[in-house]
């Protein structure tokens, strides 16, 4: 072995040894001291021909099939999201990086078309993509959006909003009120106060805005925005309570009283993602769990109703989550982090209701977008 080459393996080495230790890995447990029933559906019109109504798209932000596993796992081996039969798989890169962000992943869900990071409901070349709200408006649907996120937040916005950058928040919540939502709920109203003056008035022409669920309010609007607070819309870790399950069950009550042709509604566990950013695998848990409620009041409605279709899925996955070990009945978990970021993991996809047989097997976040479209067009 030559001087030169022992060079370059010593360089090599320490530059190895380097990137292993910046790639700290982050240990965590759970206990789960009060697990939760899961629901089981019927399954009667679960993957039928039968033509679809109503179309609930529920995405975990950052929540891969780790997350998933942790949820159920400590709940005693036990969630509705995994009692479901259909279930696939779904590939998240964005037109212009492997690994992708909220706004681009959230815009293929809502758009149909992939593009860049950071984008809101536009290409990579900045022209305006429409949205599910705005194309199905042509069918006579109705929408709504609901999450644990701020209003814009890059997944909710990706379904109002057409901005060439996430961050653009004033000019996000200036979208609002040219948007095609008849329903929406996120935090929160103090940022609504906080929007300049004709903002506020554009948006309270076209929307009731409330703080607090009020059965008068909801009865007598015809569009409505539900703007609680922002310690409703906080982290597990600050006892938000029952808001994304409860604004949930709101939202299809209010949609499905409203709508003649049918609606379309996307609710976002965006918290998930968050608790997974700062490697709290005991918030990840819990955030699965409370978003685990919503799927339930979804399932429990589309099979009452029994023409509505349920998808559950992931915008990415967030955190290289692993299990490292865990006690299925006592609830308890063990698991690390590899990453505080976005990884290009494939999420898993999970669908009941008419037509889910469709959403089986690999397919793009756009892909699930264009089907939606599909069905409900027809």
């Amino acid at each position: 072995m030559n001087v030169k080459f022992k060079a370059h393996l010593f360089i090599f080495s320490l530059f190895f040894c380097y990137n292993l230790s910046a790639q700290e890995i982050v240990k965590g447990d759970f206990k789960n001291e009060n697990p939760q029933s899961s629901y089981v559906p019927s399954f009667d019109m679960d993957a039928t021909d039968k033509p679809v109504k109503n179309v609930i798209l529920m995405i975990g932000d950052g929540m891969g099939l780790a997350h998933i596993c942790s949820g159920m796992y400590a709940n005693q081996g036990q969630l509705t999201i995994t009692n479901l039969k259909t279930c696939g798989f779904v590939r998240t890169q964005s037109a212009n990086k492997f690994t992708t962000d909220s706004a681009a992943s959230g815009t293929a869900y809502s758009t149909g078309k992939k593009t860049k990071n950071g984008a809101l409901g536009m290409d990579e070349n900045n022209q305006v993509i429409p949205n599910l709200p705005e194309k199905l408006s042509g069918y006579g649907y109705i929408s709504g959006i609901v999450t644990t996120d701020n209003l814009d937040g890059a997944t909710p916005a990706a379904f109002f909003a057409h901005q060439p950058e996430r961050g653009m928040s004033k000019e996000i919540w200036a979208d609002l009120p040219n948007s095609k939502l008849t329903f929406f709920s996120a935090g929160s109203y103090e940022l609504f106060e906080k929007q300049a003056p004709n903002v506020q008035k554009e948006i309270k022409k076209e929307f009731t805005i409330i703080e607090e669920p009020n059965d008068k309010a909801i009865k007598k609007s015809k569009k409505l925005g539900y703007l609680p607070t922002k310690s409703k819309t906080a982290s597990v870790n600050e006892n938000r309570g029952d808001f994304l399950p409860s604004t949930t069950q709101m939202a299809i009550d209010y949609l499905s009283s409203r709508s003649t042709n049918g609606f379309f509604l996307m609710v976002e566990g965006a918290r998930i993602d968050k608790s997974a950013h700062s490697n709290d695998y005991s918030a990840v848990v819990r955030e699965v769990l409370d978003f685990d409620k919503a799927v339930e009041a979804a399932i429990r409605f589309a099979e009452k109703d029994g023409n509505t279709l349920v998808i559950i899925s992931a915008d990415h996955e967030t955190g290289a989550l692993a299990l490292r070990d865990g006690n299925i009945k006592e609830g308890k978990m063990k698991a690390m982090f590899v990453s505080k970021g976005h990884t290009p993991i494939m999420v898993p996809l999970f669908a009941y209701g008419p037509q889910s047989k469709l959403f089986g097997g690999v397919q793009e976040n756009s892909d699930v977008s264009n089907k939606i479209l599909q069905l409900l067009a027809k």
